[in-house]
């Protein structure tokens, strides 16, 4: 994705025209959609770099529009715009994963930093998406056996004591281990511990 993409996403025309004519004068590509039912029957999130939401939409409400982005399996940040912000209001969409809540009428500089710390966060969570997806890819190319091998790797076994437990030869845990470190793309046994501590985060996870 070269050229950044933003999705405005507010049922009032007038403040969608203003956003797609403020981000496009940066030198976004900006498209606008006026319902979040709109939006979910575009391209998907993914397609963009950033999403720019009104809380309070016809039909489907901003809230909702992000419990439905969860379900995907990568959402670029959120910025949540309203003209009746509330407390409630802010910590529910805090919660679902947007970045910032700011209310109407907004100052234009203010929201164009907060724009780009979205771009920021999209290009981390984008690369963190993207390392996942390659180990998970990974995992799959293991056996059941090379996969039991991995795990005693993990918590420290040497391959005599591999062997030993899963009653084959030392030869054949040489063979399993080589094959386990290829898939995996690791040279070592501490640099699969440091692959797999990725899928122990707690936001390993999450949709971004």
């Amino acid at each position: 994705m070269s050229e950044k993409q933003l999705a405005v996403i507010d049922d009032d025309e007038a403040v969608r025209t203003s956003l797609i004519w403020l981000f496009d004068g940066q030198g976004f590509h900006t498209t606008g959609f006026d319902s979040a039912e709109a939006f979910l029957a575009g391209p998907g999130p993914a397609a963009f770099n950033a999403l720019i939401v009104d809380l309070r939409l016809s039909g489907i409400s901003g809230i909702v529009l992000l419990e439905r982005l969860a379900e995907h399996p990568y959402c670029p940040p959120v910025i949540m715009l309203t003209a009746h912000g509330d407390v409630p209001h802010a910590v529910a969409a805090l919660k679902l994963g947007a970045i910032d809540f700011m209310e109407k009428p907004f100052d234009d500089g203010r929201l164009l930093a907060m724009v780009d710390q979205a771009l920021q966060r999209d290009q981390q969570e984008r690369d963190r998406f993207a390392r996942l997806s390659r180990l998970h890819q990974s995992l799959g190319l293991l056996t059941e056996r090379e996969r039991e091998v991995m795990q005693l790797i993990l918590v420290g076994k040497l391959n005599k004591q591999i062997a030993d437990e899963l009653a084959i030869s030392m030869k054949t845990v040489e063979v399993h281990r080589a094959r386990v470190f290829d898939k995996m793309g690791v040279k070592s046994a501490v640099e699969l511990a440091g692959l797999m501590a990725a899928l122990d985060k707690p936001d390993a996870g999450s949709k971004g």
